[in-house]
Formats: structure tokens, C-alpha cells, sequence
């Protein structure tokens, strides 16, 4: 999982999520946000992602679409590492 937050703004966007093929189905992706989550709770999340599997873990997930790229002046990058990296 690929994610940018904003301590300034109290934001995180999450810009990629990739889960292997039999990982798909199984709940690891709804884990995996509910952990992110977990650790910054504070932050409100948004997403630029617009691919099928993507799009739909993220609405389950009550995570809307970011407006213009999902950026803001303060934005920091962060990355997650996949599991077993």
C-alpha cells in the first residue's frame, strides 16, 4: 500500500494498493486498510485510484475519491512496504 499524509492538514491520500492474485478475496486488503487506519487515527483518508478492484475495496472501505489529484501544499510521502518485503 502506497499513501501520502498531511500532519498540517489532518489528511491521507492513498495512492496505491496491490494485492497478488491469491491475496484477492480473502479480506488482506480490508485488513490492511483498517490497520492503516489503526495507526493514524486521526486522519481522514481520500484516494486517487480509479481502477476496478481498487475502487471497489476502497468504497467498502468509505473511502472517497480525492478532489484534484489529492494534493495540498504541506503533502509528505509515505510508503508501506507489502507484507513479506
Amino acid at each position: 500500500m502506497t499513501f501520502r499524509t498531511c500532519d498540517e492538514c489532518a489528511e491521507g491520500v492513498v495512492t496505491d494498493v496491490v494485492l497478488d492474485e491469491p491475496f484477492r478475496d480473502c479480506g488482506l486488503g480490508t485488513r490492511a486498510l483498517s490497520h492503516l487506519r489503526s495507526q493514524h487515527p486521526d486522519v481522514t483518508w481520500r484516494t486517487t485510484l480509479d481502477k476496478r478492484l481498487t475502487r471497489d475495496l476502497l468504497r467498502r472501505m468509505r473511502i472517497p475519491k480525492a478532489a484534484g489529484g489529492g494534493n495540498c501544499s504541506h503533502l509528505r510521502s509515505a510508503v508501506v512496504a507489502p507484507a513479506g518485503s
